[in-house]
């Protein structure tokens, strides 16, 4: 769901338990061997003892690549969804990202404070500490980056270091052990640009824990989805650096609203929404009013020929040109932006996903082909505002950066090129 909301401080936009099991257990938590992760063998990596895994873990996506930034990294971003299947709570005190193919080669720790604000309930709201309930789940949301694509693995593992009561015992024991390969293997496609002309802010982009679309993680069709992994809210400022000019209740002032919005490849359309009528800037609509089919206003999905899905959402009513089972050519008009569905100013918001539910998919990363890179919001001063009038062009280059095949981030200011 694209949200776009004023906040202070904030961005806007928008089962081994049953007793009798326990008893019969002799596995010693401490110094056993390694768990398997995701795709090894029974009983364990390489033939290795079973071990009790007090908290499981998964990821959210199968797989996923790096992608390269307008800061010359490479960027790779995704959740762990953990579980506690004991009846004791448990306490997370690390978890260290491993090269899957060498053990020994620690990418990253993340513990303490640190741990901390990484986790998140199911619901996406932060956790309130690194202790798990009996039966509680939680969500773990990694951001990792590279200075070299060499540097990157083929695949992650994940070491665990827990405080865990074992079976048979009164005290927690630290224990420790791996779970959740994560193969870093899929092909990041090379899109064009989904505007035209200079001036477009990437809000609510990548790369933060705390980015509105990044926390958005749903229980749709069955399964939880962070669709808007990559998502990217576009914003236009005009020449003096303004977002809005005049009455920023009205959704005429700003400098974005009516944009021609053009496909980023060619495809298939999958599905279109063109009869929602905008929204009033400033303030998010009524809750009771959005729906699962509402919330991202007049729309279109694209099948790019791929099989991965470009979705376009708050379009102008009526502007919408094409139908479900029209074939697009890259740059071609899809409609214009506007203020529809869940959102509390006119913006484009975009994200590239592996399925056509718009929100029950997996956000997919992905590159531009060619765009100059005008400068950077600045991000503080963003984060704590509650009004988008005034002067957003402090941060902007003498002369823009020309960028290829990478991806935008979080508050970069981009000329996609074109009359627009």
């Amino acid at each position: 769901m694209s949200v776009a909301r004023f906040a202070a401080g904030r961005r806007w936009l928008l089962a081994l338990v049953a007793a009798a099991a326990a008893a019969a257990l002799t596995l010693v938590l401490l110094g056993v061997p390694s768990a398997s992760g995701t795709g090894d063998p029974p009983g364990g990596p390489s033939g290795t003892e079973d071990q009790l895994t007090p908290v499981t873990a998964t990821t959210l996506a199968e797989a996923s690549a790096p992608v390269r930034g307008t800061d010359d990294r490479w960027h790779v971003v995704y959740e762990l969804q953990l579980a506690n299947a004991r009846p004791e709570p448990v306490t997370i005190e690390s978890i260290e990202v491993l090269d899957a193919d060498d053990e020994s080669r620690v990418v990253e720790t993340f513990s303490g404070d640190d741990l901390a604000h990484r986790l998140r309930a199911l619901t996406s709201a932060p956790a309130d500490s690194r202790v798990l309930d009996p039966s509680a789940g939680r969500l773990v949301f990694i951001e990792l980056a590279f200075d070299r694509r060499a540097d990157v693995p083929d695949a992650l593992l994940h070491r665990f270091h827990i405080l865990a009561v074992p079976p048979g015992g009164t005290e927690p024991t630290p224990t420790t052990y791996t779970a959740a390969t994560f193969p870093l293997d899929v092909r990041v496609p090379e899109l064009g640009p989904p505007l035209k002309g200079g001036g477009w802010v990437a809000a609510n982009g990548c790369c933060e824990t705390d980015g509105i679309h990044r926390a958005t993680v749903l229980p749709v069709n069955g399964g939880l989805h962070d669709t808007q992994r990559f998502a990217i809210d576009w914003m236009r400022m005009n020449d003096e650096g303004r977002l809005v000019v005049g009455d920023p209740s009205d959704v005429h002032s700003y400098v974005d609203y009516g944009a021609e919005i053009i496909a980023v490849a060619g495809g298939t359309v999958v599905s279109t929404l063109n009869t929602l009528d905008d929204q009033v800037p400033g303030q998010l609509p009524d809750p009771s009013t959005i729906t699962l089919q509402n919330v991202d206003g007049n729309h279109v999905v694209v099948r790019h020929r791929d099989g991965r899905y470009a979705f376009y959402a708050h379009m102008q009513k009526g502007s919408v040109t094409v139908e479900a089972g029209d074939r697009v050519r890259r740059g071609e008009m899809l409609g214009k932006l506007g203020n529809t569905g869940n959102t509390s100013a006119p913006h484009l918001h975009f994200h590239l996903m592996d399925g056509a539910s718009v929100l029950g998919s997996s956000g997919l990363p992905y590159v531009l082909g060619r765009f100059e890179l005008e400068g950077q919001v600045d991000v503080a001063r963003w984060n704590a505002t509650t009004t988008l009038e005034g002067i957003w062009n402090e941060g902007l280059l003498p002369t823009a950066s020309p960028r290829r095949d990478q991806f935008p981030l979080d508050l970069n200011v981009v000329d996609f090129g074109g009359e627009g």
